[in-house]
């Protein structure tokens, strides 16, 4: 395994569009265990593959119950509502306020091509759809409702 450069804004990959996995092979488990562990280091809860500069239908997630790999996902259903701070490895030191929904359902395959549904609320149903965006070229900036202040921020960080 190994840790990869993080894209940041800017770079014109994250405004791109992924295309789905068709190779379920070692070179995808690589790049499965690699971002997990790029996830990780940079300290996120989520991480896709354009994050890293491959143009592919692929996310990984870990809100501390493990960690969910997703390949060539699909939102299939949202319900509710929810507010709440958000950031992104990819705008360091960047957060707001976002509205997502409170519960998804989410249909994807495994690092083997096995197709899994997964149903989802709260911190994970807003990780899905931060991480999803992600595959179609948007930042979770075009969702705040209120970008927060640096003492807004700091004050988080404390408690």
């Amino acid at each position: 395994m190994a840790i990869r450069n993080i894209v940041k804004e800017g770079d014109p990959i994250l405004t791109k569009v992924c295309r789905p996995v068709t190779n379920f092979d070692d070179k995808l488990a690589v790049l499965l265990d690699d971002m997990h562990e790029t996830m990780i280091n940079g300290d996120g809860v989520g991480l896709a593959a354009p994050q890293v500069g491959i143009l592919r239908r692929i996310f990984v997630i870990d809100i501390g119950e493990g960690i969910i790999e997703a390949v060539n996902p699909k939102i299939i259903k949202t319900r509710g509502r929810q507010e709440g701070s958000e950031g992104c490895l990819s705008c360091p030191g960047e957060y707001g306020i976002t509205e997502r929904p409170m519960y998804v359902t989410m249909v994807a395959q495994n690092r083997y091509g096995d197709q899994f549904t997964l149903n989802a609320e709260g911190l994970l149903a807003k990780a899905i759809c931060h991480e999803n965006d992600h595959l179609d070229g948007i930042l979770f900036k075009e969702h705040i409702i209120r970008k927060l202040e640096p003492d807004e921020i700091r004050a988080a960080e404390v408690k």
